[in-house]
């Protein structure tokens, strides 16, 4: 029950009570609290819950300045909804953390966490306690998650085709449905170009893989590029739009005459040594240009490569270029490109070969990347640099193309997913069935687990199956199909034995092996939505007592002195 005040103890004789917190706190407690939080869970998870499977709906989020967000993407959604209540903010910080760790099931997971809290409910009205509901849950989560390693199946990582169909499954449930074929290639490729092994683990950072949107063509449009496009253009029009063969500077220092860092004053008396001044700021930045011209002619001769015909400069820096300088770069031939972000120049370093110099006077001919073709190309309306051709790109860039910016937008967030399940495959190759087949056997064998135990531990644990089957039955609803039906056809066939029985959204009907669909998950997402949806219900079943402080009143103060003056 709420009350305006906390009262923690009365004084006998005169019945006055003692207050401990502010004036206006707010403080809900028992089992009011624990309903009054598990009533916001299930809510944000209702709103998920339609937006589930490859036939979900969309949601349409506008922000406070009027800009609108079209997506099914779980965790766009819990992010723009721009939540108040704490426990709300609870499930957003839950779902943000399946995102970063496994980069998709973020609606997985909150509905089957909204599920779970339903089902602690209906114990709760049985006077089970919220301890022994948790206890049951963590070890129906613990034997879930064994459980899925009993059904998954190991795979060959160089398969592609069979890369492709998972990159494909994780794209079916978005926006870009009818690209996906297109777009699990390019992230299969992209995803293989970056990844390096290390000892006996594969390494994928993602962040190796540069995704540029460019309004103009349609999805089908985007390409894979092996090297790094720069949404910047060559900065002087006498400089070479095209360099073959292009050896590659890469500063994080300005071509500039830096300026210093107390304010100083120079008195000139005379104009000659006005000239001279003007004369010497030329000179410096003629030599910076010499040095880089020298070093760069140096590594192009030692490469057996002739300046000039078969081989030219490419200076790119973080930091300006002094329009003096601009022009004894064009002078030598030079194509350079300023103020480019420094994660473009990271990602330069790792798909040219280069190293990034902080000092021109340091750079030696082996600090210089490689790239067969530097080439400014215009893109929709903006010019753009690619380098491309690198010898061993570990870097590469994905050119989205789509009609408007909401495409885009959900085009980048589907295949950041696809990256993210692909690394998933490669960090643990084993699949699992998707379509509700995982839910609907792990369900089976935990009614079987939960016989093993005494006690109402037993009801959770039976619970958590319950909450499990939940999933394919949201599935099939937003398939069109009747999901009480769909339940029951499905444990007829998992009691059968028949593992990877699940439903074929697509085509609207369970199919007795879901993989044949190619509906295939990876199980690193899998296990991770069991256990962020277990974590989220634990940590709100824990939860018996609400105080939310007074908002603040600093305004109203000043509002009031300034109508008293």
């Amino acid at each position: 029950m709420a009350q305006p005040q906390a009262r923690v103890a009365t004084v006998e004789p005169t019945g006055v009570p003692v207050l401990i917190l502010k004036e206006g706190t707010q403080r809900t407690y028992g089992k009011e609290a624990l309903r009054a939080n598990i009533m916001i869970v299930r809510a944000i998870a209702e709103t998920l819950r339609t937006t589930y499977g490859p036939k979900g709906m969309d949601k349409m989020l506008v922000d406070s300045l009027g800009d609108i967000t079209i997506t099914n993407d779980g965790a766009t959604i819990l992010d723009k909804m721009d939540v108040q209540h704490p426990t709300a903010k609870l499930v957003v910080q839950i779902s943000k953390g399946q995102d970063e760790e496994v980069g998709d099931g973020t609606k997985t997971a909150v509905i089957l966490a909204g599920e779970l809290l339903r089902q602690a409910e209906d114990l709760l009205d049985k006077n089970v306690h919220p301890t022994i509901i948790i206890s049951g849950f963590k070890k129906a989560a613990e034997a879930a998650v064994k459980k899925i390693y009993e059904i998954s199946e190991p795979i060959n990582i160089e398969d592609e085709s069979l890369l492709k169909k998972i990159a494909m499954t994780s794209l079916t449930s978005k926006a870009v449905h009818g690209a996906r074929e297109h777009l699990a290639e390019i992230a299969v490729k992209a995803v293989r170009q970056v990844t390096e092994r290390r000892g006996e683990k594969w390494y994928i950072d993602l962040d190796s893989i540069q995704i540029i949107k460019k309004h103009g063509g349609s999805l089908r449009d985007t390409q894979l590029i092996y090297g790094i496009v720069l949404d910047k253009e060559v900065v002087h029009p006498g400089m070479p739009k095209r360099v073959e063969n292009a050896f590659i500077v890469l500063l994080d220092a300005p071509l500039e005459v830096e300026k210093p860092e107390i304010d100083a004053e120079i008195r000139i008396s005379d104009p000659a040594y006005l000239k001279k001044f003007l004369e010497e700021e030329e000179k410096i930045l003629h030599d910076m240009v010499e040095r880089i011209y020298n070093v760069a002619i140096e590594r192009i001769k030692r490469e057996g490569f002739e300046p000039g015909k078969n081989a030219g400069v490419v200076v790119i820096t973080q930091k300006g270029i002094d329009e003096v300088a601009q022009h004894f770069l064009a002078k030598k031939g030079i194509l350079a490109v300023r103020r480019v972000k420094r994660s473009d120049l990271e990602k330069l370093e790792y798909a040219t070969g280069g190293k990034i110099v902080s000092s021109i006077r340091d750079l030696t001919p082996d600090d210089l990347g490689f790239a067969k073709l530097v080439e400014e190309r215009k893109v929709g309306n903006d010019k753009m640099v690619f380098i491309e051709g690198c010898p061993n790109p570990r870097a590469v860039t994905i050119l989205l193309r789509g009609a408007n910016d909401m495409v885009l937008d959900e085009a980048e967030r589907s295949l950041n997913d696809a990256l993210h399940v692909l690394r998933n495959v490669l960090r643990r190759p084993m699949i699992v069935a998707g379509g509700g087949a995982v839910e609907v056997e792990l369900a089976m064998r935990l009614r079987k687990y939960a016989e093993s135990l005494g006690g109402k531990e037993q009801l959770a644990v039976e619970a958590y199956a319950e909450a499990l089957e939940e999933i394919p039955m949201i599935l099939a609803e937003s398939s069109g199909l009747d999901a009480l039906q769909t339940l029951m056809d499905l444990r007829k066939l998992h009691a059968e034995g028949k593992v990877n029985a699940g439903i074929d959204a697509i085509e609207g009907k369970v199919k007795e092996n879901i993989l044949d669909s190619n509906v295939i998950e990876p199980i690193l997402v899998k296990e991770q939505v069991l256990k962020s949806a277990t974590e989220a219900a634990t940590t709100i079943l824990k939860i018996d007592d609400v105080i939310a402080a007074s908002p603040k009143t600093e305004e109203k103060g000043k509002k009031g002195k300034k109508e008293e003056e």
